[in-house]
């Protein structure tokens, strides 16, 4: 196909029905970037040759050096089917686990994907994430087989075992699919029968149970990938060649006589030709017979490899002939037979017209969207779609027809914001002038040429005239003052200067409704906003070109710059219509990585990205000479908004620190940062590593298995631990560890007691972290007095649910009613730890959401302070007492609150203003001149008393004069906030402490004889390996370890050293883990003293890890530099 133009591109965009969105999805190295390479050949774009070699669509360096693709791009084809154009629009994604954000942000944009999947390696774990994430999004997947030459080449397999082999990658293909479909039906029938429980009356009748799961009535035989359904094809990338069994189906339909219909469905699947009679029948795997596809298909691919190979030229004109192919005599004659073998192939079986055939087929065009992707996309967090209001309702039926007419709303969505260098923007290209341009510019040099001859001739008359002082005066003074037009030049020079070596962004987005315009005025909708609060602020019919009251999380933009993505190219638009992937200039300012636009208020933000890794990598960054701070802060935030899955924040000691997916991801970062947007030299801390605190059940035995409490005591000099935990006066500890403590001016006391949470409970809290934050919203509210919207059954149940998987997970006396007494979860009100309140004669809990009515306002001092002690268990379990890490699996209970001291106060100041007012009233009649000026003194020492009391009680059931005298202490509630923090504190300290590491579960894929050097590997860096298989078929092991993030850095660039690159781990962040060692241990007893030594030298990892911690903050480290130091005498002196 020739290189196609912008014109019938920009034609093609119109006819929505022919336009299909797709991107191509992946484990890294399964041949994404060499499949995208083909297809581009097929319209001209690149040479056939090249595709594979070029990998047009990574247009970064490093993503050339390394091999992988690091973003996701965009381009636009076009192909021809059965008499009609197709406009493709193909985003490629990368397949690394530290770039799966770009992935979420391509599969947003598209309506299909192509899964490709490696015909040796099989599923992978990026296969699962992918298939996963398209699942999720509700795009429909269709399927390569990519690298079939391998079982050719390398693995020397025979076409009856190739054959096996692909049946084993489809049926693990499809186990994935009927898993994530089977967990839908189930989720949906829990919905179901909810709701029937809560309308149906259970008292009448008989209950009767159904058994079935639903799975038996509903059809899943479209979602599968199978030949037959013209949803798989076989390919070799790198080779060029590709086929959908419909191919052979065509060609033996002709040769054998039998209907195309019917070897459609027996080419793929254990059917035999009977050669005798023309019918096809089931194999006799007994008798030996070959089935239909490895007798058709296979052998003849196989018969090709090997001539080619053997070099056998009678064989391969026979086949180039029989097959009527014309291959060059460059081609034939060339020694290297995968060059034959490219040509042959790419014209007997085109990879591009195979897969793009699949695609048109198969998958859907915008107009065909699922109301299912539509509400799910327009509902955000737990809102139903139900409960939108009707404009936004109204909106569903403009994305269904995805219409292009004027009274369409407008709606786009930027899944990214990707930097461009500014000259290659097409409005910053230099322009080819046309004839007319060159005649013009002729024309325009031959006057101003006559112009500047005339000039030279009135010069001279006028020196002959006039004399040469008049001349020299007129010359000095054209010295002194060079020419505006010279001045403007350079001035016009340097800005084109600056404005070359700047970075643009580009928004990489797609038109769901409506038609955009370049200069067209939009709404940006941040992610707060919600149509239902400020569509009545806003008046009927609105758009963003007028002048509109302000509301939050609304602003306007003006769409500078449209443009069509083709891959390391723009091309200006001046319009595009629904349905059609672009990029969008000037909204800089406005979008920071992903936003909604729209020309409706009514349209509600989409449902946010969901990325699959976890930004776990932390660097602090300061540049190398302080004057350039400020490049380095403006670099990080064009960082930051140039990358979807980085964040970047500047921490309370003052560091700049970059947090990111992996170690690639951040090597990346860093090349961007220092050579594109900031441009400065900078310096990079040793990566910061997060751990967590936590407490354990106390140990039954020692370091040495004695059972403690049974052994023999050593006086030993140094007691660390003691000194480290020692608590100070004041502070009463129990043998059972529960922690009494009073404020500073004694006017409240606390009991805490710290209890390990057990891990089902912790990983709970962890994964609903999202509905535990909504939970402690309505309960603020509630708290407050606000007006709250009406919780939704949904997630009422969920919270239900929530509340019900907790009281299972706590169970025995030690827990009971624990559940009901749950005051708060910490840090930042939705972490993994617990706050108990088990004061007697003051109820609160977390659940008033669950609770029809308001909660009864209580007129006890209790109420007024309350959040002092959230607060307090908010800052104690946000940093502990190791090393100030969070904290993680505690549950502190509030087992007595006494305030009775501060009531007596509160109730003496009260009879004291009281006293004086009646004072006041009886010297009030005596003394008139007297009073005005007492009355003014004592409302400057009332004012005063209030200035400099801050603790006086809100509350509204109390008189004015209810206030508590200024203290040296500071404001009452501060105070119970410090102490509620230092009892969580030493309530922790009084437990076995340990330190929670940040573990990531590592795949690696290796072959047989570089197995020990992989174990040897992990081993030192204190992996743990949990599984080991081998591949059928292949000498390839996959190996599934954990490995603590701490010892993970450098890790996969040591293992692909120690086996000459036959081994690369994928890292994805997996879970906390405890570290078994006690960070504070030391020799107690006589075994351990004799076994450990008195300085118990033995690397203890815990405290390695938290000694490190506390250095990097700047705590104290309790470690001696030199010790026992002798001075090295010698005899004779130095010369």
């Amino acid at each position: 196909m020739v290189l196609a133009s912008l014109n019938k591109t920009i034609g093609l965009q119109k006819k929505t029905d022919f336009i299909r969105n797709i991107c191509i999805l992946a484990h890294v190295d399964h041949g994404k970037t060499t499949l995208a390479d083909c297809l581009i050949s097929s319209n001209g774009i690149i040479s056939s040759r090249l595709a594979g070699k070029l990998r047009y669509l990574d247009s970064r360096e490093d993503e050339q050096i390394r091999g992988i693709t690091m973003k996701s791009s965009a381009i636009s084809l076009h192909f021809g089917k059965d008499g009609q154009e197709y406009l493709i629009n193909l985003i490629d994604s990368p397949g690394h686990v530290d770039f799966s954000s770009e992935v979420s942000t391509a599969v947003r944009l598209c309506d299909g994907c192509i899964i490709v999947v490696d015909a040796v390696e099989g599923v992978c774990s990026q296969t699962h994430a992918v298939l996963r994430q398209a699942w999720l999004e509700n795009i429909r997947p269709v399927l390569v087989i990519n690298k079939i030459d391998r079982l050719i080449m390398e693995l020397k397999f025979t076409p009856q075992e190739a054959y096996s082999h692909l049946k084993n990658i489809l049926e693990q293909v499809n186990a994935i699919t009927a898993t994530l479909f089977t967990s839908k039906v189930l989720e949906e029938r829990a919905e179901k029968e909810m709701e029937t429980q809560l309308t149906s009356d259970s008292s009448h009748g008989d209950q009767v149970y159904d058994w079935s799961a639903g799975l038996e009535f509903s059809d899943d035989s479209n979602l599968y990938f199978s030949p037959d359904q013209g949803n798989v094809v076989f390919a070799s990338a790198i080779d060029g060649w590709g086929f959908g069994i419909e191919h052979f189906a065509k060609l033996y339909s002709q040769k054998i006589g039998i209907k195309a219909s019917v070897l459609l469905k027996t080419l793929w699947g254990d059917y035999f030709l009977n050669t005798k009679a023309k019918k096809i029948m089931k194999t006799d795997q007994l008798k030996g017979k070959k089935p239909l596809f490895v007798h058709l298909v296979l052998e003849n691919i196989w018969s090709l490899y090997e001539a080619v190979t053997n070099r056998d030229k009678e064989k391969i004109d026979k086949i180039v002939s029989s097959l009527g192919l014309k291959i060059g005599a460059r081609e034939m004659r060339h020694t290297d037979p995968k060059v034959q073998l490219n040509a042959i192939c790419s014209q007997w079986l085109p990879i591009s017209e195979a897969v793009l055939s699949m695609v048109c087929n198969k998958l859907p065009s915008p107009l065909d969207i699922t109301a299912e992707r539509v509400e799910k996309l327009l509902c955000v967090g737990a809102k139903t779609f139900d409960s939108l209001p009707q404009e936004t309702q109204d909106l569903k039926d403009a994305f269904m027809k995805c219409s292009s007419e004027e009274t369409a709303p407008v709606i786009v969505f930027v899944s990214k914001m990707f930097a461009v260098d500014a000259k290659t923007l097409p409005q910053n290209k230099p322009r080819p002038l046309s004839q007319d341009e060159i005649a013009q510019r002729r024309d325009l040099v031959r006057r101003r040429h006559a112009e500047k001859l005339a000039a030279n001739q009135g010069q001279e008359l006028a020196q002959e005239t006039n004399g040469g002082n008049t001349v020299d005066q007129v010359l000095k003074t054209g010295d002194d003052q060079p020419p505006t037009s010279q001045m403007e030049t350079m001035t016009l020079a340097a800005a084109k200067r600056e404005a070359e070596n700047k970075d643009a962004f580009v928004a990489f987005a797609r038109v769901f409704s409506g038609v955009v315009r370049r200069g067209q005025k939009l709404f940006v909708l941040g992610p707060k906003y919600d149509p239902a609060e400020s569509l009545h602020k806003l008046p009927v019919g609105c758009s963003a070109a007028d002048n509109l009251p302000s509301v939050p999380h609304l602003s306007c933009c003006t769409l500078e710059d449209l443009y069509l993505l083709m891959g390391r190219g723009l091309e200006e638009l001046h319009e595009v219509p629904s349905g059609n992937v672009l990029g969008i200039g000037g909204l800089q300012e406005f979008v920071l990585k992903s936003a909604t636009l729209s020309s409706s208020p009514a349209c509600p933000p989409f449902n946010p990205l969901s990325f699959e890794a976890t930004p776990i990598v932390r660097v602090a960054v300061e540049p190398k000479h302080p004057s350039e701070m400020p490049q380095l802060v403006k670099g990080m935030k064009l960082l930051n908004q140039a990358d979807p899955c980085v964040q970047v924040l500047i921490q309370e000691t003052g560091e700049h620190v970059l947090i990111t997916a992996g170690e690639v991801h951040l090597q990346r970062c860093l090349d961007d940062l220092k050579e594109r947007f900031a441009k400065i030299e900078i310096s990079v801390s040793k990566p910061i590593i997060p751990f967590r605190e936590t407490i354990t059940r106390p140990p039954k035995v020692d370091m040495v298995n004695e059972e403690i409490g049974k052994q023999q005591k050593v006086a030993i000099i140094h007691q660390s631990k003691e000194e480290q935990n020692k608590i100070p006066e004041g502070v009463q500890v129990d043998s059972d560890g529960l922690i009494t403590i009073s404020t500073p001016n004694k006017y409240a006391t606390l009991s805490i007691r710290a209890t390990p949470l057990p891990e089902e409970v912790t990983r709970l809290l962890e994964k609903n972290s999202g509905l535990i934050r909504t939970i402690e919203q309505f309960s603020s509210y509630l708290n407050e007095g606000k007006k709250t919207e009406e919780m939704n059954p949904k997630t009422f149940d969920q919270i239900q649910e929530f509340k019900k998987r907790l009281e299972e997970n706590l169970p025995g006396r030690k827990w009971r009613n624990a559940v009901d007494g749950i005051w708060s979860f910490g840090p930042r009100k939705c972490g993994p730890n617990i706050l108990l309140n088990r004061c007697e004669g003051y109820k609160r809990s977390v659940w008033q959401c669950l609770e029809a009515s308001k909660p009864p306002k209580e007129a006890s001092v209790y109420r007024d302070f309350d959040n002092s002690l959230v607060s307090g268990f908010q800052l104690a379990t946000l940093s502990g007492p190791m090393c100030e890490e969070p904290l993680m699996g505690v549950c502190f209970s509030v087992e007595k609150w006494d305030m009775g001291r501060f009531v007596e106060q509160m109730s003496v100041n009260r009879q004291d203003s009281d006293e004086r007012k009646s004072t006041e009233e009886t010297s009030a009649g005596e003394e008139t001149a007297l009073v005005s000026r007492t009355g003014d003194t004592e409302s400057a020492s009332e004012t005063e008393l209030q200035d400099g009391d801050q603790c006086s009680l809100k509350s509204s059931s109390k008189p004015k004069g209810e206030a508590l005298p200024a203290d040296c202490y500071g404001p009452f509630s501060g105070q119970l906030i410090a102490t509620m923090k230092e009892a969580c504190r030493y309530a922790m300290q009084a437990k076995p402490q340990r330190l929670m590491a940040a573990m990531y579960t590592c795949e690696i894929m290796t072959t047989a004889e570089v197995l020990g050097r992989v174990y040897a590997v992990l081993s030192k860096r204190v992996g743990r390996v949990l599984q080991e298989e081998m591949k059928e078929g292949t000498d390839v092991f996959i190996i599934k370890a954990v490995l603590p993030v701490a010892e993970s850095f450098g890790f996969a660039d040591e293992i692909r050293k120690r086996t000459s690159g036959l081994a690369s781990p994928q890292l994805v962040f997996s879970h906390w883990e405890v570290i078994s060692d006690d960070p504070y241990w030391v020799p107690t007893t006589e075994e351990e003293y004799l076994h450990f030594g008195e300085k118990a030298d033995s690397e203890n990892q815990a405290r390695k890890y938290m000694n490190a911690v506390r250095k990097r903050k700047g705590l104290y480290v309790d470690e001696k530099i030199v010790e026992h130091a002798e001075k090295q005498r010698t005899l004779s002196r130095n010369k």
